[in-house]
């Protein structure tokens, strides 16, 4: 007998998101940091003797999205494996028309099988179900090389611009959390091209946490003294996910993030020894020149037929088939 049932804590997460999860995005302290920003939790979960299954979202009007911002990489179900799973999957699927016309889950990764899985477990509920690509993740599996086998992969520009500029800065990477070196990265970020921060407050906890754990790589590149580069990183797993980066503009022609970047990926590779390196989502051209191979997110974007308000989005599907 499966038990459909619904909770806004992320609290009882914990037992399906404890440690040897697939990425930091599945942990249930990751969910927490989430709703500490302002989310409202709605997690569905299904239970069948010991076996439980659920989906950390939220709800607007009838909307139903992950329980998710810009920094996490990825968003699946939290679900055992095997038809066991796939049965509780369902009738999460079913459940969730009680509660919205449309559910997006977005950005959901396809080489792990989620993004099959969880449009199989809607289309068996009768939600209308579209996939498609919505994002790009580079990465670069490491394939037992050393970096500096690696680097020897590198187009030449990249490589001849280390070796021009490595020695016009100074690096250090930390694998705890320092609270001076965070502060120069915030200081670099906000002087950055990049847009202002959506939840700061969000990213030193989770930073502050990962350096507890043992799990943060804090990269610092400094300039005469001055920090003019900053990276936050973390490994776990044999992963390693690059979550930040940033440089000042005024200090460009010094190269410092390239170098900087260098000195963290010879860091994990030979000293971590990860066997993946993931540069998160984004198509930005700049990653393929440290990358090696492009994977697809996903959106799956499911409409209850039986709501009056899906009948709208349901014709312009037909007609972008037609």
């Amino acid at each position: 007998m499966i038990e459909a049932r619904y909770h806004d804590s992320v609290n009882v997460l914990q037992a399906l998101s404890a440690s040897g999860t697939a990425a930091p995005f599945d942990r249930a302290e990751w969910y927490a940091l989430l709703a500490d920003t302002g989310l409202t939790p709605l997690i569905a979960i299904a239970s069948d003797a010991d076996k439980t299954a659920a989906l950390a979202l939220t709800q607007d009007a009838g909307r139903i999205t992950p329980l998710r911002n810009w920094y996490s990489f990825t968003w699946r179900e939290l679900a055992p494996p095997g038809a066991a799973g796939d049965r509780l999957l369902l009738a999460i699927a079913c459940q969730l028309k009680q509660r919205g016309w449309r559910v997006t889950l977005e950005p959901v990764p396809g080489e792990d099988g989620s993004a099959e899985r969880l449009a199989r477990a809607f289309r068996a509920a009768g939600w209308q179900v579209m996939v498609e690509p919505c994002d790009t993740n580079h990465i670069l599996p490491v394939k037992g090389r050393s970096f500096a086998e690696y680097w020897e992969t590198r187009p030449g520009p990249l490589r001849t611009t280390l070796k021009r500029k490595a020695k016009r800065v100074e690096v250090e990477v930390l694998t705890h959390f320092d609270a001076a070196v965070w502060a120069d990265y915030e200081a670099i970020y906000a002087a950055s091209w990049k847009p202002a921060e959506d939840q700061p407050a969000m990213l030193r906890a989770f930073a502050e946490a990962e350096g507890m754990a043992g799990r943060l790589r804090l990269g610092v590149a400094r300039a005469d003294g001055l920090a003019v580069a900053a990276q936050c990183w973390t490994v776990e797993n044999g992963v390693a996910y690059i979550h930040k980066l940033a440089h000042l503009e005024s200090h460009k022609p010094l190269s410092a993030g390239t170098t900087l970047t260098a000195a963290l990926f010879q860091h994990v590779i030979d000293i971590d020894k990860v066997r993946l390196v993931d540069f998160g989502t984004g198509d930005q051209s700049y990653k393929a020149d440290w990358m090696d191979e492009v994977r697809p997110r996903f959106r799956i974007d499911c409409l209850d037929p039986a709501h009056l308000r899906s009948w709208p989005a349901l014709a312009k599907r037909l007609l972008r088939r037609g």
